[in-house]
């Protein structure tokens, strides 16, 4: 089917199987783990509203990765439900787009959020003395607004880009949603030129926030160190343990899915990766961020009864 971007007007998503039994397993899978995912982190953001103890920077934070995940998970998952029951497996071109918009502006907004959140964890550790002075409710929301503006803006740049690709191979994308690594694969020509954007938006979005999360925990080690106390000390590194199991995550399988040349890509080992960080990561962060924390489980708690 020889097409170029001004005929196409849907894609045709061949998702995971063509097997139907695989297919409606896959189908009670994602539902179960969507249906978790919304469970997990509206209920997380509900414990740091409604309880006062958790009115701090670092859940202020926690509520805002929470409230990006609920929105990465329901830009994937609704389709991905209908595509493994249904047998209409396309999507508009209009969808794609804007499919392939809001999850580059959520998953670049979350990678300066974890940024955002190393160095609260960096001003926790390194000058407790003056932590509620510095991480004021007014820098958190310029920073927390600064990493939307910045997704938002990045996501334009690399959604413009990627659709005009001349798309001259056929329509079917091998894959579960709109991504860059299957759509670069239908396009002709320009691709060149198009590697040296998504590297230059790589870099912005996940190597120097990486690289400024390093720093942070270069420093927050350092601090650390000085601590006298063996239980001083584990207590302090306690503090950023979800923060470093969230982050190496997260990174992990964006590094893997998009900091490889284009030659090494497999799509259909990527679908696993893709998968993780899309769908199994927001499902995990809430769990991550409450099972060994004490005040999220205080507040739990004291909601239940």
């Amino acid at each position: 089917m020889e097409q170029d971007n001004n005929t196409i007007s849907e894609f045709i998503m061949l998702g995971f199987t063509t097997d139907p039994v695989l297919q409606k397993i896959l189908f009670a899978v994602f539902l179960v783990v969507y249906t978790l995912t919304l469970m997990g982190n509206s209920s997380l953001i509900v414990l740091i509203c409604n309880d006062s103890r958790l009115h701090t920077p670092m859940y202020f934070f926690i509520g805002n990765l929470s409230f990006l995940d609920l929105g990465l998970s329901s830009v994937y998952t609704p389709k991905i439900l209908a595509t493994c029951i249904s047998e209409d497996k396309s999507i508009s071109f209009a969808g794609c787009v804007t499919q392939f918009f809001f999850s580059a502006a959520l998953d670049y907004t979350e990678c300066y959020l974890l940024a955002v959140m190393a160095y609260d964890r960096y001003v926790a550790i390194s000058k407790p003395l003056f932590y509620s002075q510095v991480m004021s409710l007014k820098l958190c929301a310029f920073l927390v607004a600064v990493s939307y503006l910045s997704g938002f803006i990045n996501s334009v740049i690399i959604t413009k880009d990627t659709f005009s690709l001349t798309f001259c191979s056929d329509n079917v994308i091998d894959d579960f949603f709109c991504d860059i690594p299957p759509l670069v694969k239908l396009a002709c020509g320009k691709k060149e030129s198009f590697q040296s954007v998504l590297f230059f938006l790589l870099a912005s979005n996940v190597i120097i926030p990486i690289v400024f999360i390093l720093a942070s925990y270069l420093f927050i080690i350092a601090t650390i160190l000085r601590i006298r106390s063996t239980q001083g000390r584990l207590k302090a590194f306690s503090t950023c343990s979800s923060h470093i199991i969230s982050v190496t995550l997260y990174y992990g399988s964006i590094l893997y899915i998009y900091a490889r040349p284009r030659s090494s890509y497999s799509l259909d080992r990527d679908k696993i990766v893709s998968t993780f960080y899309t769908v199994v990561f927001p499902m995990l962060n809430p769990l991550i961020y409450s099972l060994r924390n004490k005040d999220v489980k205080e507040a739990l708690n004291k909601l239940l009864k």
